[in-house]
């Protein structure tokens, strides 16, 4: 473990001026992530303190705003999950939701902790990506697909929280992860998949996780078979092609159904 500060502070005003004040300070909600690399020393550089702000009231909860569907960074997937309104909004991200982990990650881990950690893997983020999501901070809006920069790289600036993140109202998107094992594994591929708008969004195929734009046009055009060829062009492991083809078939046949 780093010898690090502790930061605790008690609403979000303190929160940034804390994190604006404190240079190599990383930000600590859950852990899920955070916890595990600094026991085993493998940030770098090595951060100099940690802001806690699990606590933050102003980071929880999910709430209709402003005509879309608003999560808090700090909210747990168990609060997704248990949440009415992302239950009729989001089904997608509560299917996500649930993919993650044990019941003890679910309730620790948190929707902004996925998103800064930016692993191209990670189960929600496709999801987001197929939902239009917009990343909210302390200072801008980030849309999603402007987010991802490179492997484990984002657009926030050094000293930027995530507060919230917010999706359209009224999007039907499918999800579907494909993983080792059937419950608690780690993806081999993760898609997300709306018709209108047409949005294919894949995980842990690339270095970010991505918008397939070649699929997404085919579909546009509304030639199904199209898309599915083109999906693979997005694919760095060239093994993973035919799975990601293959559920993105079985996800179209999902919602020409629905």
């Amino acid at each position: 473990m780093y010898d690090v500060t502790y930061l605790r502070p008690t609403n979000l005003k303190d929160a940034v001026q804390l994190y604006r004040a404190t240079p190599g300070c990383r930000p600590l909600a859950g852990g899920t992530d955070l916890m595990v690399m600094l026991h085993a020393r493998t940030l770098r550089p090595a951060p100099r303190a940690v802001l806690d702000v699990w606590s933050l009231l102003e980071l929880k909860g999910v709430r209709r705003s402003q005509g879309m569907l608003e999560i808090g960074a700090a909210e747990s997937y168990t609060g997704i999950i248990r949440s009415r309104d992302a239950q009729e909004h989001v089904p997608a991200l509560v299917a996500a939701a649930r993919t993650i982990g044990a019941a003890q990650i679910q309730n620790r881990g948190t929707l902004g902790g996925n998103l800064a950690n930016a692993s191209p893997a990670g189960d929600t983020l496709p999801v987001l990506l197929a939902y239009d999501a917009v990343v909210v901070t302390d200072r801008r809006s980030i849309p999603i697909d402007q987010f991802f920069t490179g492997y484990r790289k984002t657009a926030l600036q050094p000293d930027e929280l995530i507060v919230a993140v917010r999706m359209p109202l009224g999007r039907r998107v499918v999800f579907r992860k494909v993983g080792t094992r059937a419950a608690q594994a780690i993806s081999k591929v993760v898609t997300a998949v709306s018709r209108s708008p047409a949005r294919v969004a894949l995980g842990a195929v690339a270095e970010v996780p991505l918008r397939a734009r070649r699929a997404e046009a085919a579909l546009e055009r509304g030639d199904v078979e199209g898309a599915i060829a083109a999906v693979a062009d997005d694919i760095r492991p060239i093994d993973r092609r035919t799975v990601a083809q293959n559920v993105l078939r079985s996800l179209l046949d999902d919602l020409a159904r629905t």
